[in-house]
């Protein structure tokens, strides 16, 4: 139990490694029946870390001996096991609805599909700046080659646009690390945040040019604007299971903006306290709205999907601009919800296009579905969640979004905003409701396929998840609440990482 914290980064890694072996790399059914048994075992291994940790506090894990400062450090706190667990259960459903037949539009699906669970695990769990940038690389490059499975003109050209901005990304995250580690002298977190308050001058305004760069580059990944215009071209232009997936990539960046600027250069870093809030209150009330205008404009499911992804993450950071307890532990559960619905989405697109023939998933008339009754349940219920209506997850989150605005010029920005984008995707949703269920032409399309069981089975779940989050609303609030109390409070998410570090 005492090596649970590493699990959720071994298990990608050593099954995808596996499934890069002969026998197993030469057949597919090996490939899917590993892929499916590694899942599960991720998801067992990181519900069983959640436990420990509600349970018995914070684990930190030092790699080798190591103890942090100067060593390799993984810290599994409330946050991190959280976010864990999501990714193993997200995973976990994309992977049963892959098996289905997703995967064989290219090679060595499953082993990138791993290395970049690891990757993002490893970015959720890192206790170390530097290794931050090292997960980033490593799910980045599996995402790199997982944007143009199954080929094509317009899956190549998103991938190219992507690896450009995020190879600039990357380069602006090593100098903003150089710089910070040139001020501060290490790139442990909890380091940093004990450290950070004692630079003053010269030394200080350097060091926030290096904080600066880093809230770039994770507003890059968070596609907050004016970085966002990757997001929907690329999004849209991925396979079903790979778009699912790269649902909680933009929460990758969120999560490492409320680290940094929560932790590092929150209210006790002195010159440097809360530098980053100037910068994100125009640029989370921006992305919020040109998410929506982005919802208006959908041509068709997949489109809608991808920029209801930055509705989710302007709205996220929003949270961190607010910067108090009650909105990060908002941030978390609509973080799980928005995941998890959008996920489902981006699968249901692709079984809902496959029956429609040459329409996909526009919003034009075409011929009827081969299943309307359940995938017309399916949509209502994905379409309620994401418009955030009562009684689903959707609709608590966002109202513990509203609740956590502490002042009335808050109000005046968030509540609105807000708002309009849930009348947005509700509008939207209507009008592709009625033309993809109500409007046809002619009989079913002589290549529409049916959903199979296993993709019924990963969508499902996924969908099963705004009711359970409403059912144990409460429990889930609590937790969230603990965790981020934990990320607020300096004493616990630094100081007792070092413990041979005076007070």
């Amino acid at each position: 139990m005492q090596h649970l914290s590493i699990f959720p980064i071994l298990i990608p890694l050593l099954f995808g490694a596996i499934m890069l072996l002969p026998p197993i790399s030469r057949d597919i059914n090996s490939q899917r029946i590993t892929s499916i048994v590694g899942t599960l075992f991720l998801l067992i291994s990181s519900a069983a870390l959640l436990y420990q940790i509600n349970t018995e506090g914070v684990q930190l894990y030092a790699l080798g001996g190591w103890q942090a400062p100067f060593g390799i450090a993984l810290v599994a706190d409330k946050v991190s096991s959280l976010l864990v667990l999501l990714t193993a259960f997200l995973a976990f459903c994309v992977m049963l609805y892959s098996v289905a037949g997703q995967d064989k539009g290219g090679a060595y699906f499953h082993p990138l599909f791993m290395f970049q669970i690891m990757g993002i695990n490893g970015a959720f769990l890192t206790g170390d700046i530097f290794n931050l940038f090292v997960f980033f690389e490593v799910l980045l490059i599996a995402s790199y080659a997982l944007l143009i499975h199954a080929g094509g003109k317009q899956k190549t050209q998103a991938a190219l646009h992507y690896v450009i901005l995020n190879l600039v990304g990357s380069s602006l995250f090593l100098f903003g690390l150089g710089i910070l580690y040139g001020t501060l002298g290490t790139l442990n977190m909890a380091d940093m945040a004990i450290k950070v308050g004692q630079l003053q001058g010269e030394t200080a305004t350097l060091a926030k040019t290096g904080a600066l760069l880093l809230l770039v580059v994770f507003g890059l990944k968070a596609a907050m604007l004016p970085m966002h215009f990757w997001l929907p071209k690329t999004y849209a232009s991925a396979s079903a299971p790979v778009a699912a997936l790269f649902a909680i990539m933009t929460k990758v960046g969120i999560y490492s903006i409320f680290r940094v600027y929560t932790v590092i250069f929150g209210d006790d870093a002195g010159e440097l306290a809360n530098i980053a809030t100037p910068w994100l209150w125009p640029m989370a009330l921006l992305t919020i709205t040109i998410g929506t205008i982005g919802v208006f404009a959908s041509p068709g499911i997949k489109t809608l999907s991808a920029n209801l992804v930055i509705i989710s993450s302007g709205s996220l950071l929003a949270c961190a601009a607010i910067n108090s307890e009650a909105a990060t532990s908002a941030a978390l559960y609509y973080m799980v919800h928005s995941t998890l619905a959008s996920a489902g989405l981006f699968l249901l697109a692709d079984v809902m296009s496959r029956q429609r023939g040459k329409a996909e998933d526009r919003f034009v008339r075409s011929r009827p579905f081969i299943q309307p009754r359940l995938l017309g349940f399916a949509f209502a219920i994905s379409a309620l969640a994401l418009i955030g209506m009562p009684p689903l997850s959707g609709f608590v989150g966002k109202i513990m979004i509203l609740q956590a605005t502490q002042s009335s010029a808050q109000t005046m920005w968030v509540w609105p905003l807000i708002l309009i984008g849930s009348l947005a995707a509700l509008i939207t949703f209507s009008r592709a409701g009625t033309t993809l269920f109500w409007r046809h032409n002619g009989n079913v399309a002589a290549e529409a396929e049916p959903a199979k069981t296993t993709e019924i089975m990963g969508i499902g779940l996924l969908l099963l998840a705004s009711p359970i989050l409403v059912i144990f609303g409460d429990d889930i609030s609590e937790f969230t609440q603990q965790a981020a109390h934990y990320l607020h409070d300096i004493q616990a998410s630094a100081y007792a990482l070092l413990p041979g570090v005076a007070q």
